[in-house]
């Protein structure tokens, strides 16, 4: 699979270089994403608390942090999509210069919706609070519509785990999980339109970028039906 060539390809360098990479590779990765994440969640939390004297200010901070990461996601699901159809090319070069675009589009992603809760959670007008972001039906404020994004929030966390470990976990265990991140962006599309007090006016945002991803599926698994028609033909 394409994470698994990834892996292989980076083995080959190091043995090249008389390098052998081992997992404390993949944990410093992973530690240096979380950081970062927090780091951004932190400095978006610091600047929600200063602008607190405006009461409208940290929920707009926090819903321009969650749509910056709705359109992340959403490019991260899309090449996702490319890389799996990619990888029946077996353009090798090409996958692995897509998946470091997938893996960066990934923290960013993290990093956002990092900010994102840590704006709502100190906002204290916003009625979501810490527990709200976290537990499921714990928000005050249209419960159903934030714990659409709270369940989003542990998939798409679970994803990003598996698939870090890629390469070093067998495929039929990683990869069925993986799969979650498609389910993740439906369970965004509708915590966006149901949780914002602006989506009525972003709506044709939420149409457009829906059709976009039913038009990419279409394409992506289209070859695969016909394909499997033919062979029962």
């Amino acid at each position: 699979m394409i994470v698994d060539g990834l892996a292989v390809e980076r083995r080959r360098v190091g043995e090249r270089r008389g390098v052998v990479r081992g997992p404390a590779r993949s944990i410093g990765v992973v530690t240096a994403l979380t950081l970062s994440a927090s780091a951004t969640g932190v400095i978006i939390g610091s600047v929600a608390r200063s602008l607190a004297h405006n009461r409208m200010a940290p929920w707009i901070l926090a819903r321009a942090a969650g749509i910056t990461s709705y359109f992340l996601l959403l490019a991260l699901v899309l090449l996702g999509m490319s890389l799996s159809a990619a990888s029946r090319d077996r353009r090798r070069r090409t996958t692995i210069g897509r998946i470091r675009v997938h893996v960066t589009l990934a923290a960013l992603t993290l990093a956002f919706t990092v900010g994102h809760v840590v704006a709502l959670a100190t906002d204290t007008y916003a009625g979501v609070g810490w527990r709200g972001v976290v537990v499921p039906m714990g928000a005050s404020y249209r419960p159903v519509a934030t714990t659409l994004g709270v369940i989003w929030l542990w998939s798409g966390l679970i994803a990003g785990v598996t698939a870090a470990l890629a390469g070093r976990l067998p495929r039929r265990l990683w990869w069925p999980i993986h799969k979650v991140a498609v389910v993740s962006l439906v369970l965004v599309w509708f915590h966006g339109l149901l949780g914002g007090s602006d989506s009525s006016t972003l709506r044709w945002m939420y149409v457009s970028s829906g059709l976009v991803v039913l038009l990419m599926a279409g394409v992506r698994y289209r070859p695969r039906r016909q394909a499997a028609s033919e062979v029962s033909s």
